[in-house]
């Protein structure tokens, strides 16, 4: 791990203002513990939609021979398919923060992305994009999204449907020097557009300083792709910050709210997006005067502004996010929670005007090998996925049925 916020958190009341306005919506649903395709050892997990309400998943495994493999199954509905290695290699760069991840594209083709070590030093690595045309049983060459060529850190990557093509976002640092600190640069957020033949295009820079090593996400709109990213300022606010493309370009940041956060160092917490019909919801962390929270803001105009933020956290929350909409216009908002007992995956309804109930997925744990638990919505309701740590952890599965905000 490059940063961790440190600072001494403040217990609140359970109870939270924020939530009180929608108490009446129900909770998210039951839940359901699944077998999972990963074996002991796995970690790191991916959910991503299919075309076709299954989902896939992906996750890293370790092998006998101490190499890693990057491995993925199909949720058919009731059952995972076998799963099967994309690349097994001995240089992965792993880490618990920064995952691979798979995406099926509107023509069927699987896409794939991983980091890979590209030096001696402990922060040089780069991307690996590949893409399969047969249901992942072969993988095209492995291809780098970014040509600067340098031994610096690149990761944190969002792929998304491009069009017809494969479309990646991720965190670049390029100017930064090889200085894992910043040095006299600092890290950047670029993007580029990955043809079927493997030619890039359309290469940009979307902001030209951003938080070193927090999760980037991006949403499909209408008018294109949205991006969600913890930005930073030359006084060191962290905030969250939204980017559109429009017509080809890439829009100036806006704040999805001033929450005026200034840390000094990475937080490892990003933020998730997610749009329904041009309504868009980005859930976060931040923890302005040692106060940790989770919050959630809504846009009814595809990014261009948002709304109050509505705060869903019980009290202690270690962050990690996950976030899906819902064809009524709320949202499914996931999170991890410090509790007495122990750390929880957790989980409620959330809209605009508030949030409800709040519903335990599972046991997990605040260390950084337990990760970031992921979602995804297929036929009958939700899919969750997180690492269980341990001796030799594992990749934990649980279905929830939705019911009805």
């Amino acid at each position: 791990m490059r940063y961790a916020y440190l600072g001494m958190l403040h217990l609140v009341p359970a109870l939270l203002t924020s939530c009180t306005g929608m108490n009446d919506m129900r909770l998210p649903g039951t839940v359901e513990m699944l077998e999972s395709p990963a074996a002991h050892g796995s970690g790191e997990p991916f959910l991503t939609p299919t075309r076709d309400g299954r989902a896939l998943l992906s996750w890293l495994e370790m092998q006998h021979d101490s190499s890693v493999a990057l491995r993925f199954a199909a949720w058919e509905g009731e059952g995972w398919s076998s799963p099967r290695t994309v690349v097994a290699r001995p240089d992965f760069f792993v880490n618990w923060a920064d995952f691979p991840s798979i995406l099926e594209l509107p023509d069927g083709r699987l896409a794939t992305h991983w980091l890979q070590r590209e030096g001696a030093d402990t922060y040089a690595y780069g991307v690996r994009v590949s893409t399969s045309a047969d249901g992942g049983v072969s993988w095209s060459q492995p291809l780098a999204p970014h040509t600067d060529g340098t031994l610096t850190e690149h990761g944190f990557v969002s792929l998304f449907a491009d069009g017809d093509d494969l479309g990646a976002v991720w965190l670049d640092g390029r100017n930064m020097g090889g200085a894992h600190g910043g040095g006299d640069g600092a890290m950047t957020i670029r993007y580029a557009r990955i043809a079927e033949d493997g030619t890039l295009h359309d290469e940009a820079e979307i902001d030209a300083r951003t938080c070193e090593c927090c999760q980037t996400d991006v949403a499909l709109l209408a008018s294109g792709p949205i991006v969600a990213y913890r930005d930073r300022s030359p006084d060191e606010v962290r905030d969250i910050v939204v980017s559109r493309r429009i017509n080809g370009v890439w829009t100036d940041p806006v704040r999805v709210h001033d929450d005026g956060w200034t840390i000094s160092a990475c937080p490892v917490n990003g933020p998730a997006i997610a749009a329904e019909e041009g309504v868009v919801a980005v859930a976060w962390f931040a923890a302005p005067g040692d106060e940790p929270r989770v919050s959630v803001a809504f846009s009814q105009d595809s990014g261009a502004t948002f709304g109050p933020p509505v705060r869903i956290d019980d009290g202690n929350p270690a962050g990690r996010v996950d976030l899906v909409m819902l064809e009524n216009g709320s949202a499914l908002v996931s999170w991890i929670e410090r509790t007495s007992t122990g750390a929880v995956v957790r989980a409620r309804y959330v809209t605009g005007e508030g949030a409800g109930g709040a519903m335990d997925v599972g046991a997990s744990s605040e260390e950084r090998a337990s990760g970031f638990p992921r979602m995804t919505r297929v036929d009958g309701g939700v899919l969750f996925a997180w690492t269980q740590p341990g001796s030799q952890s594992h990749v934990s599965i649980a279905r929830v049925r939705l019911t009805p905000p």
